[in-house]
Parts: C-alpha cells; structure tokens; sequence
C-alpha cells in the first residue's frame, strides 16, 4: 500500500488504497510469497525436497476429489441458509464490478486453495497431528482456518461455515495422505461457489442479483 501511494496519482490516502480489490489482491499475492518462501526454507532445510515431506501426492481419482468439493459446497450452502449471516460482508466488495469479481474468481480457484492448503493441511496438521493426535489437530487446524477467514466475513455464523470445509479437508487429508487430493477438493468448493455466482449473474455482468 505504501509502494502505492507513492505510485498514485492526485492525493490518494493510504485507506483509500487499502480499499482497492485489485491491491489487496496483490498484497495477499506479495504475502503468499513471503510464507511460501518461509516453508520452503524449513522444510528443504530439514529434509532437502519440499513437496515429497508435504505429501503431494497426485491422486489418481482427482476427478472425485473435484466433485466432492462441489458436493460439500452444496450440502453446505443449505445450512447457510438456515444460519443468521448478514446479507453484506467485508468480502464482498471484491466484487463491485465485473473486473474485479473476475479477478476474485480466478484468484479463488488458483492462489488461495493452494496456498491454504500447503499452509495448514501441509505444513501446520502434520505438526500438530505428531504432537496432539489426528482428531485435535484436525480441529485445531480448522478452527485456524476460519479465524483466516473471519475478517472477511465480519465474523458471522458464515465462519462456522468455513470451520466445517476446514474439518472436511483436513480429514481428507488425513485420511488419504495426500495434499493434493485436499487441493483439488477445495479447488472443488471455491469453482463451484464462481460458476454459480458467474451463472447468477449472467457472466458477472448483473453483480446485484447477488443480493438479492
């Protein structure tokens, strides 16, 4: 935000920037960078490789691991409905116009799973797995996981939402031994939630059908 300013036309403040989609977006890329770089440092330092000691292993059935991501989007949709969560949230104003809903949706299904994924089901659940056990690591880690997310949602009941994705994946994770297939489960989840929205809203040209 600060490289912004100075980058900015006119008297722009810093909230104004900090109120930008496509630079909040950039400085979660910028800090994406920075943890990843910081688990790779540990990890090849400990072991030499990175991704083996995560387990990132391909699951052959990845097709499944993709559907069960839309199904677990579905399911969970409905209790959201049943739940007293606000109809605006912080989150949405990354999607304000079509650009930057777009930009969201890619974001959603590309940067966000993976790193979420190599950060608490790679890196934090098998830390916390050796020292508490798989069922309190596997709570802990997605509690971890909606408190990421609570700001987002002002947090509302819509975090207990994302508590429950985190148990699914994690158990997932657990379960079958590899990253990947919680990858592309949560990949899953967040494409279902953009072809809906993008379905909703007549290809994010009618971004006020969201609310209603």
């Amino acid at each position: 935000m600060i490289a912004a300013k100075f980058l900015a036309t006119g008297d722009t403040s810093l909230m104004t920037l900090a109120r930008q989609p496509e630079l909040l977006l950039i400085a979660q890329l910028l800090a994406y960078a920075i943890v990843f770089a910081f688990m790779y440092s540990l990890v090849a330092a400990r072991t030499g490789q990175f991704w083996n000691p995560l387990r990132w292993q391909w699951p052959t059935s990845w097709p499944a691991f993709l559907l069960g991501g839309a199904v677990l989007y579905i399911g969970l949709a409905g209790l959201g409905e049943l739940l007293p969560i606000p109809k605006h949230l912080p989150i949405d104003r990354f999607f304000a116009n079509s650009r930057e809903a777009t930009l969201m949706s890619i974001f959603a299904v590309t940067f966000a799973p993976l790193m979420e994924e190599l950060f608490f089901r790679g890196f934090l659940y098998p830390v916390l797995a050796r020292r508490l056990g798989i069922w309190a690591s596997i709570l802990l880690t997605s509690a971890a996981f909606g408190i990421l997310h609570g700001a987002q949602l002002k947090y509302s009941w819509a975090v207990l939402i994302i508590f429950l994705v985190g148990v699914v994946l994690t158990s997932v994770r657990a379960i079958t031994r590899s990253l990947a297939a919680s990858f592309l489960m949560h990949v899953g989840y967040n494409g279902t939630l953009s072809v809906l929205m993008y379905r909703i809203t007549d290809g994010f040209r009618h971004l006020e059908k969201l609310n209603q």
